[in-house]
């Protein structure tokens, strides 16, 4: 059975650097698409759905923090994405802010290939591991629905009243749920099935 290619969005403004980035990855297999200014690329990622997303930081109508910022706040779905900028912009203040907004990797321009390469192939195999790990993990239909609401921030009786159910099933299906994810709190569960894809918040 053929793998199916990785599909990468490529924000960039200086069309030269998106072809050679695009011909690039192409030869090294994945599926590219390209946009040409931020606004342009914050629309094309709900789209095409990217596995990662690589950005330009100084670009017109929306700058590459502007976007991932707006992405952050509006669509928690696509918090496990992998978001890297690329920029020629080397010092500490940018990168630092990067970072803080949530950027997976910081490649400066002129980009090294073989590095950005090996970037964005470790940033997909960890995607890939939590897949793997999500998969193995058997939550049940009412374990799913009372974690959902606990990744809303919702109390246990504000569940039961939600669901018509005790607050007492509320708290034992969120514990089973606890138990399965392997962590100590409901905040933690929470937090770990939202990564791995195992609710929708």
């Amino acid at each position: 059975m053929t793998e199916t290619r990785k599909k990468i969005l490529c924000i960039e403004d200086d069309r030269e650097t998106a072809a050679l980035i695009e011909e690039e990855l192409t030869e090294r297999g994945y599926d590219v698409s390209l946009a040409y200014d931020g606004a342009e690329g914050f629309t094309a990622i709900f789209k095409i759905m990217p596995d990662l997303v690589l950005s330009d930081i100084n670009m017109r109508t929306m700058s590459g923090y502007d976007v991932l910022e707006n992405l952050t706040r509006i669509s928690p779905r696509f918090d496990a994405m992998p978001f890297i900028f690329l920029t020629a912009l080397t010092d500490r203040k940018n990168e630092l802010k990067g970072r803080r907004l949530g950027a997976d990797d910081y490649v400066t321009k002129p980009v090294d290939f073989d590095i950005l390469a090996s970037i964005i192939e470790a940033r997909l195999a960890k995607i890939a591991r939590s897949a793997v790990w999500a998969r193995d993990v058997k939550l049940n239909e009412r374990e799913i629905e009372t974690l959902t609401w606990v990744a809303r921030g919702k109390t246990s009786a504000e569940i039961a009243e939600i669901l018509s159910l005790a607050k007492r099933t509320v708290d034992f299906h969120i514990d089973n749920a606890r138990m399965k994810l392997g962590v100590a709190t409901r905040t933690q569960a929470a937090i770990k099935a939202v990564t791995g894809k195992l609710i929708e918040p």
